[in-house]
């Protein structure tokens, strides 16, 4: 039973309130599987007696925090090289960087390397739990789903469907595609700690048949994620009112073929109105916000307000490569940016807290992963990261000055990257 004595940050799962500890414990203790869970977590005083007392090595942490490993609702693994790249907008992005870089992945020896890479790098910036795009070819699933298994990590990732309006080298055929994606299911899903997810790309790039075929797979495997994109772009939503001109909207697509319920993910939700929100709720389905890559793209701002209104979850993401960081600090200072822009008229900002929330376990709430991963109560897999308040000169000195939780957590977010991140801990 590891013992860890530090300050800890952890929240109470009802409310999404933050919960912290100057002096605290924190015990873990391997499960049949033998997954580390959280048995104890609490001030230092009230536990120590109990579970200090026993003979158990004790990791004592002085001067550092340790918190949640982040989730990180919607990543691209395949998009880790094109990071960065110029572009007018969406549409142009992808057809002169993503896909012919995607195209690469049909080399399973390139797609191990990058996956490799990519799994560093999550770990490095204290992302645990990652809900991943791969590429149209089964083997980049293979690599990656392989690649996280090696490290225990909890990761849900899914061959991309995209059988039409795709260049050669990319695109997929229909009914193969949908035998690649069931057979994908039976290979990586429930094994340790991988999931699939059901991933059309978007709906311009699917064949109403490869839909249809998607959502009868997400009714037979109920328990899988589904993932795809909806209304980050409008140049994209004229798009898909031309090509289903009998839905009522963009999600509403998803929605006719069967893709919308628990544990399914759309990421930006930019431009919906509030026939979409309510559909949102309805089904139990979550938004993945990417606050980076909508600035980056310039694709609009999600609308926390009416989010809340409405009463759909969500959660913050990367969106690698759209979005510019792998750092959840970047992502969470980025939706304060957004949340500032979109809530003016209203007076009102993001509180740190609930960035935070936003981005642990909020966002693995969201994923239908509540009480499993992003938090550190009792139960909990114990997927942590052990945060060093002096990492650089700067982020010492405000963090020493933090006269409350919200000073200290938003110095965290304002100032803070990959440095911050002492230690990255899986279960």
């Amino acid at each position: 039973m590891p013992i860890y004595r530090s300050a800890l940050l952890r929240f109470d799962a009802s409310t999404g309130k933050a919960i912290y500890e100057e002096d605290a414990l924190l015990a873990t203790q391997a499960d049949p599987t033998g997954v580390q869970r959280v048995v104890a977590a609490g001030s230092w005083s009230a536990l120590s007696a109990q579970y200090a007392g026993q003979g158990e090595p004790i990791t004592h942490l002085p001067g550092r925090i340790i918190a949640p490993g982040f989730v990180d609702l919607h990543i691209h693994y395949p998009q880790t090289d094109v990071i960065g790249s110029p572009a007018d907008g969406l549409l142009p992005w992808l057809e002169n960087y993503t896909f012919p870089h995607e195209s690469r992945f049909s080399d399973p020896a390139y797609a191990g390397d990058v996956a490799k890479f990519f799994v560093d790098e999550l770990l490095r910036n204290g992302v645990t739990t990652a809900v991943t795009f791969c590429t149209s070819h089964p083997g980049s699933v293979d690599a990656l789903m392989t690649e996280a298994q090696a490290r225990r990590m909890r990761i849900i990732a899914g061959k991309v469907l995209q059988d039409r309006h795709s260049p050669d080298g990319v695109r997929d055929e229909t009914e193969q595609s949908l035998i690649d994606t069931e057979t994908l299911i039976n290979r990586w899903h429930g094994k340790d700690r991988l999931g699939y997810a059901i991933t059309p790309r978007f709906a311009p790039t699917s064949t109403d048949a490869q839909l249809r075929g998607a959502g009868e797979l997400a009714a037979k495997y109920r328990d899988v994620w589904i993932q795809s994109h909806v209304a980050e772009n409008l140049d994209e939503i004229r798009w898909v009112r031309e090509l289903f001109p009998a839905a009522r909207s963009y999600l509403a697509v998803y929605d006719d073929f069967g893709l919308m319920r628990e544990r399914a993910i759309y990421a930006h939700c930019i431009h919906f109105d509030d026939h979409d929100r309510a559909l949102m709720r309805d089904r139990g389905t979550a938004a993945a916000v990417s606050p980076t890559s909508n600035l980056f793209l310039s694709s609009g701002y999600f609308d926390f307000l009416k989010a809340d209104e409405a009463g759909f979850q969500y959660g913050l993401a990367s969106d690698v490569g759209g979005g510019t960081s792998f750092s959840p600090f970047h992502t969470m200072l980025a939706a304060y940016y957004v949340g500032r822009e979109g809530h003016a008229k209203q007076g009102q900002s993001l509180k740190p807290q609930a960035l935070w929330w936003q981005h642990t376990a909020g966002a693995a709430k969201a994923a239908g992963l509540d009480g499993v991963v992003g938090n550190l109560q009792p139960g909990c897999e114990a997927d942590f990261v052990v945060l060093n308040p002096q990492a650089t000169p700067l982020i010492a000195r405000r963090t020493s000055q933090a006269r409350n939780l919200d000073e200290l957590l938003f110095a965290m977010i304002v100032l803070g990257d990959d440095r911050l991140i002492e230690r990255t801990v899986i279960a």
